[in-house]
């Protein structure tokens, strides 16, 4: 005959000890992400930083070149 397997019932101190831990686990990869973030803001912020001044350098030591004069496009004409 097949007989039910006998299951270990956890006491109110052991369900509390579980909710703790279960907790500071959560809290932790919070902790984590938020780090994550925090870190990945602030290296994209200093990138954008130095591209504006390496740009702002590159226009600076660039020749001044005086723009062509805009050209307007031929009108199409529409055939009746």
């Amino acid at each position: 005959m097949t007989q039910t397997p006998d299951f270990h019932r956890l006491t109110p101190t052991e369900l509390a000890t579980r909710k703790r831990r279960n907790l500071w686990i959560a809290l932790g990869l919070v902790a984590f992400m938020v780090l994550l973030f925090t870190t990945t803001f602030l290296r994209m912020m200093q990138n954008q930083k130095a591209a504006r001044e390496a740009n702002a350098a590159i226009v600076a030591v660039a020749p001044q070149v005086p723009a062509p004069a805009p050209t307007q496009a031929p009108a199409l004409e529409v055939a009746p």
